[in-house]
This record gives structure tokens, C-alpha cells and sequence, in this order.
């Protein structure tokens, strides 16, 4: 039987079990002390009893930790700081007014493009006829086969009108204009047409040849009504265009050869004569004279002139633009020059071309050859001789088609007279 074993165990005496209850003690002693000292509320609610209701703060003390004081702003700091936000609002205001005036331009030039393209889209032929009417006079109605015009017309159809004029006779034209105030008003057209009978014609004829050899006012006095009224309806409006349409309704099938045997035969007068009249009548009272053979002629005749006036405005219009010498793009021989200065060698031998047998492989010789018409005209200076001057370029190569050829003396003089001549109406050729 195996002896126990002995167990060893610590026993702690009296004396060291007080010693730590004492110092035990004094730490928690020291612990309350400090903690009465920082957080004394907490002490005391600690040392009352439960049931003891909680007094308030003495007067004097505070119950949490006291607060930094804020410092207090002057009355300059409080002016600059509403400066400042003022100054701050009216920025933003400027900026909303500048943005909202940015918008409402970009609008605005919207609509003036908008209203060009109205503008230049009624301007087109196709839809400018619309607004155009041919004003026929009733006694017209009246010749034979005045029903061509009529049929033809309303074939096409384009506005038409029988109203009485100042000229019996007559075709006219009007076109409706848009006002902004009135709505639509309605202009006159400058172009006239005026239908004369062979028998009208030749005493228009004979009021001319007088007013021709005799006195102008006493002549018109004699010449009937048809002259007076001429001259009448001119004074009234000098910006009139009168085309006078000579037909014979007896003879439709009128030639030129029968005409001249006609008028010869009643008035005596050979063709020189009657050119003079036709002459007089075209620089004194801007009329035109056209020989017709029918109404077919005459209708031709007036379809064509209403063609040419609903293409005017469109062509009016293109003529008011600017074209400078170097023009924009590849059409009517234009060159385009770059900012850069590039295209300016292509622009001086198109200048030379100009000139009449100067081919543009012998301008591209020139060119190559003197850059600018400044370098040519530095060497033309250099040399004391006319002669030496007016061959400079004539031993220039030529390369075109394959063969090689020099300029030669004849266009060599010829661009020495262009480029340094004085007179404006020296003759080059």
C-alpha cells in the first residue's frame, strides 16, 4: 500500500490577509478623494441616500464644464460681410441676366435665320410666280386667236386678270407684296407689252420720221393718239419698259421680207429709215420693237417675260453679294487662299491668264518662275535696257501636251507692257 502523497499547500496568515485589506483600503480612500475633487455632484449623489431628493446647484457653481467666450464682431466686420454678399448676389444676378441674354440673342438669330430661309425660299421662280398676275386688256379678247393666250395661261396656271389700262392694247403684270401694317399690296411691274396692228405701226412710223426732221412737241401734237399716249404713259412712270409686238392679222404668216415690202410700199421709206425709227424709239422712249408673226409669237412672247420675272428676285438677290478676286471655292476658275498665304502662286498665274493667247502652262511657267508679280517686277528693274527688259521671259520653257517650246518675244513684250505700262488704254495686242 502506497504511502499518500502529501499535499502542499500555501496558508496565509492573519497578518498578511490584514495587510491587504488595508491597503485595499487606502487605494479606495484615495480613489473617492480624487474623484470628489474632480466630479463633486457625482460624489455627493454617490454619499446621499437613494431616497433624499436632489438639491440644485449652489448659486455660483456650474453643473458642466463652462464653455470658451465668443468673441463679438465689430460693426466694420459686419458692414464688410454684407458688402461682401451683396457684391456676391449681384455677380450671380449679372450672370443670370448675361446667360439669359445669351439665350434669348441665340433665339433671336433662330428666328432671322428662320426668316431668311422664308424669305429666300418665296424668292424661288417656282413659287415668286405665284404672286405674279398677267393683266390683259379686254379689247385684246376681241382679235382672232387671242384664245391661245388665254388657254395658255391656264395650262400653266398662273394668275390671270381682264382690267381695263391706260393703254388699250396692253399686257401688264402686278405682283402681291406682304406688308406687315396693310397685309398684301399690290405693285406694278415696270415690264409692258403693247399689241399693234401693221396699220398702228406704220402711223407710229410716220409720227417718228416727223418728229425725227422737225420739231419734237409739234410732231408728237400731229401724230394721233397713239404717240401721245406713248409719250403720256412714259412721263407718268420713266421706269416703265415698253415692248411694242408688231402683228398683222391679216397676214399671219408675215416675213420679215413681206414687212419691209410693206412699209416701203406705204410709207416710201427704205431700210435705213426705219432702223433710224427703230433706234429712236428704243434711246428716247426706252421702247422695244419686235415683229411677231401671230398670236402664238405673242404668246411665246408674254410666258417668256414671266419666266424672267419671277427669276429676278433670286438673281438680284445673287448680284448684291460681294465677289472678291480670289473667290471662294473651285468654280469660275476661282483659287482659294489660305490664311497660311497658300493658293497666292495659283491666284498670280490666274491674273496672267487673263490676257489674251496667254495659255495656262505658259502663266504656270512665268509663275514658277517669279512667285509674285513683285519679284517680276524687281527683275524687270534690274536690267538698263527696254529691250532686254521685253525679253526677260521669252527664253522661259514651256512643257505642254508633251512638247517642250519657249515663251517666246511676242508674249514675253506683251506681259512686260501689262505689268509696267501707264497708260489705262494701251492696246496689248
Amino acid at each position: 500500500m502506497s504511502a499518500p502523497r502529501q499535499v502542499k499547500t500555501w496558508e496565509i496568515s492573519a497578518s498578511e490577509d490584514s495587510e491587504a485589506e488595508t491597503e485595499e483600503l487606502r487605494a479606495d480612500r484615495s480613489s473617492g478623494d480624487q474623484s470628489e475633487a474632480l466630479f463633486p455632484s457625482s460624489a455627493t449623489k454617490t454619499r446621499t441616500p437613494s431616497s433624499a431628493p436632489l438639491s440644485p446647484p449652489r448659486p455660483g457653481t456650474s453643473a458642466a464644464t463652462p464653455s470658451p467666450a465668443r468673441k463679438r464682431r465689430s460693426q466694420e466686420e459686419i458692414e464688410a460681410d454684407r458688402q461682401r454678399a451683396k457684391e456676391r448676389r449681384e455677380a450671380r444676378e449679372r450672370l443670370r441676366t448675361a446667360r439669359a441674354q445669351e439665350k434669348e440673342g441665340r433665339r433671336q438669330e433662330q428666328l432671322r435665320r428662320k426668316e431668311a430661309a422664308e424669305r429666300l425660299k418665296t424668292l424661288r421662280p417656282e413659287n415668286y410666280i405665284k404672286t405674279l398676275t398677267v393683266c390683259i386688256h379686254p379689247a385684246l379678247l376681241q382679235q382672232h386667236g387671242s384664245d391661245l393666250l388665254l388657254d395658255t395661261l391656264a395650262a400653266y396656271e398662273w394668275r390671270l386678270s381682264i382690267e381695263s389700262q391706260r393703254l388699250t392694247h396692253s399686257i401688264a403684270w402686278t405682283r402681291d407684296v406682304a406688308q406687315e401694317d396693310e397685309g398684301e399690296a399690290v405693285l406694278e411691274e415696270e415690264q409692258m407689252l403693247l399689241v399693234l396692228t401693221m396699220a398702228d405701226f406704220v402711223d407710229l412710223v410716220v409720227a417718228v420720221n416727223k418728229t425725227l426732221h422737225s420739231d419734237m412737241q409739234e410732231a408728237e401734237a400731229e401724230a394721233g393718239s397713239l404717240l401721245s399716249l406713248l409719250s403720256e404713259c412714259l412721263n407718268r412712270d420713266a421706269a416703265k419698259v415698253l415692248t411694242l409686238l408688231v402683228t398683222d392679222s391679216d397676214h399671219r404668216t408675215n416675213t420679215e421680207h413681206f414687212r419691209e415690202e410693206t412699209l416701203q410700199s406705204k410709207l416710201g421709206m427704205n431700210n435705213l429709215d426705219i432702223e433710224e425709227v427703230r433706234v429712236y424709239l428704243q434711246l428716247y422712249k426706252n421702247i422695244s420693237l419686235v415683229f411677231v408673226d401671230g398670236w402664238q409669237d405673242i404668246t411665246d412672247h408674254v410666258c417668256a417675260v414671266t419666266k424672267a420675272l419671277s427669276k429676278r428676285p433670286l438673281k438680284l438677290l445673287a448680284e448684291r453679294e460681294e465677289l472678291p478676286f480670289c473667290v471662294d471655292g473651285s468654280w469660275a476658275s476661282g483659287v482659294r487662299v489660305e490664311r497660311d498665304g497658300s493658293g497666292l502662286v495659283q491666284v498670280w498665274a490666274k491674273q496672267m491668264e487673263q490676257l489674251n493667247r496667254v495659255s495656262p502652262a505658259v502663266a504656270s511657267s512665268v509663275a514658277s518662275a517669279y512667285s509674285s508679280p513683285q519679284l517680276l517686277l524687281q527683275a524687270y528693274q534690274s536690267l538698263d535696257r527696254e529691250d532686254d527688259r521685253k525679253r526677260l521671259l521669252a527664253g522661259l520653257s514651256v512643257k505642254s501636251e508633251g512638247k517642250e517650246r519657249r515663251i517666246g518675244p511676242e508674249i514675253s513684250a506683251r506681259l512686260y507692257r501689262c505689268f509696267t505700262a501707264q497708260n489705262p488704254e494701251l492696246v496689248l495686242d
